[in-house]
């Protein structure tokens, strides 16, 4: 009939492009959805695809999966570990920095453990494979990783509670604009155009997306960093805690003993008196002993033929070392023995420190002292440092007596400590400080800390501790440095920080949308939205949440 102009209102074009908008940013989020998953890809990269075993003492190299328990594996230098194992034959050094965070490479000799998808640096080794499939310690990982990045923290919840009601609010809010501008005079397609815009605009996937792309960026980072979180939640809470309680033994300090000094009198030399004490150490299987054995090791000493040996439990130990008499022990075995002590106010001072003082009696003559002590592990006192300036109160808790406590606690800056403590009482203290309203963390590796773990709002296991306790543990430190828990705050309140990012710009993008959609600007004179133009902000919207999660993946932690 000549109206040409309907064709301008007849929308084929509108529902082309809107259709392709919409498809177009579901397709990106799928890409940049992809993106977050990273950690696990880099994780699953990182397995070797076959094994070498001896079989019959013939190489066979066979794929991973054909692995079994108790298989004898050989690995070259500069080949990845296909499975977990113990070492039987060969020395080397492996880098386990994929694993730790560790750029130092370990030692590896007969009886340690080897971890698959670690790399055999400059070493051949034989090993018995003892875990493998997905009861390596990656495939546990990988495990964690990805169950925690499917879980939903409380805050996720909410958005989600959110989204729901949102969509029938946008509806309603759609149909009232529409018919707001019928009733005052605007025609069917105009009014029509207004409630198409807002539901076009409005989008409830911007925050649906919101919080679990943050929460699955953030896991894969901390797996990065050698730190895991087993959900969404433990993420959350993690930049909540106000109190940190830090097993001493293990955590703190490195939990071994360790020779740290030698004191002499001038009767005998520091390398006679070692030699002497190694040597009647050699068959005991006392911690102090041992430490002792490993210190004359590293020092290259020979040891001497001992005979009539005789231990005296809570005193110390007495034989013949190379047909000479030889007495190591604590001052109660001196008085015992009638041995002059000269050396009481030194043994005092060393004590005073948290060290334990041996004295060693040659032939009856006080020959010196050896020192032990479980040495704080180098970077516990900087951690302990950057927690505090986080705002977080740092509490020590030990089964030690009081003067050991104290002095460790005095080596790395901690004055708030519960010494004396039984094992089991370790979970009545983590709830006395959770009945101050306070979010508590405790951090632990050893057996007796297991209850501890699981009753504080956020258990830390440190990765080199026992099944138990890393089963107890909401996160584990796949590291035993201290300076991972600081990076674990830091990396959960910098999640939460994006996350609250993310819903508050879904949010203002939606409010604003919806009332530019609705027509506020033609109100005032302005343009009308095309819902061409709104489909296209709508995919915006959900990039650029899912943009602004991916930037955790290059922030410094």
């Amino acid at each position: 009939y000549g109206n040409h102009h309907f064709v301008h209102e007849l929308y084929f074009e509108s529902v082309g492009v809107i259709i392709t908008l919409v498809l177009l940013g579901k397709y990106l989020e799928r890409i940049t959805i992809g993106k977050t998953s990273d950690a696990i890809k880099k994780l699953l990269n990182l397995a070797p695809k076959t094994a070498t075993i001896i079989v019959d003492k013939v190489e066979k190299v066979i794929p991973i999966d054909d692995v079994r328990v108790g298989d004898i594996i050989i690995t070259k230098p500069g080949e990845r570990i296909p499975v977990d194992g113990e070492v039987i034959e060969g020395t080397t050094s492996v880098d386990e920095s994929m694993l730790t965070g560790e750029s130092i490479p370990v030692e590896k000799t007969i009886g340690s453990i080897v971890i698959g998808t670690t790399i055999n640096i400059n070493g051949l080794i034989k090993f018995r494979a003892t875990k493998v499939g997905k009861d390596t310690v990656m495939a546990q990982i990988i495990k964690l990783v990805e169950e925690a990045q499917n879980s939903k923290a409380p805050i996720a919840r909410l958005a989600d509670i959110i989204a729901r009601y949102f969509v029938t609010a946008v509806i309603i809010i759609a149909l009232i604009a529409g018919l707001t501008w019928y009733i005052f005079g605007k025609s069917l397609i105009f009014s029509l155009t207004i409630f198409i815009t807002v539901l076009v605009i409005a989008c409830p996937c911007a925050l649906g997306l919101a919080t679990p792309t943050s929460i699955m960026v953030g896991t894969g980072k901390g797996a990065e960093l050698g730190i895991l979180f087993k959900s969404g939640e433990a993420l959350e809470i993690a930049h909540k805690v106000k109190t940190i309680l830090l097993d001493k033994t293990g955590t703190i300090t490195i939990g071994i003993p360790k020779v740290t000094d030698i004191l002499t009198t001038n009767h005998f030399t520091e390398e006679q008196i070692l030699q002497m004490a190694s040597s009647l150490e050699k068959g005991s299987e006392h911690p102090l002993g041992e430490a002792i054995v490993r210190y004359a090791t590293t020092k290259s000493v020979s040891f001497l033929e001992i005979n009539n040996l005789i231990a005296l439990p809570g005193r110390g130990i007495i034989g013949n070392v190379d047909k000479v008499e030889v007495i190591l022990g604590n001052a109660k075995l001196l008085d015992e023995q009638k041995i002059k002590n000269t050396l009481l106010n030194e043994a005092n001072d060393f004590s005073s420190f948290g060290k334990t003082p041996m004295y060693v009696v040659i032939n009856k003559t006080l020959a010196g002292l050896i020192v032990v002590a479980d040495v704080v592990k180098p970077t516990s006192k900087e951690a302990i440092s950057k927690l505090k300036a986080l705002g977080i109160n740092v509490v020590m808790i030990t089964g030690d007596n009081k003067k050991t406590a104290n002095a460790t606690g005095k080596s790395v800056g901690i004055t708030d400590i519960i010494d004396e403590i039984l094992p089991q009482d370790k979970a009545n203290e983590v709830k006395k400080i959770q009945e101050k309203n306070q979010i508590v963390a405790m951090v632990g590796d050893g057996l007796n800390d297991a209850p501890a773990l699981a009753q504080a709002d956020i258990g830390v296991a440190i990765g080199t501790g026992i099944d138990i306790a890393i089963e107890s543990a909401d996160i584990v430190l796949m590291h035993s440095d201290l300076i991972n828990l600081v990076k674990m705050i830091t990396l959960s309140r910098k999640t939460l920080n994006n996350i609250k990012q993310n819903l508050f710009w879904a949010f203002v993008y939606n409010f604003v949308g919806i009332l530019i959609a609705g027509g506020l600007l033609y109100l005032f004179g302005g343009p009308l939205l095309n819902p061409m133009i709104a489909a296209g902000a709508m995919a915006f919207s959900s990039i650029s949440v899912l943009l602004n999660a991916l930037r955790l993946k290059r922030s410094k932690v």
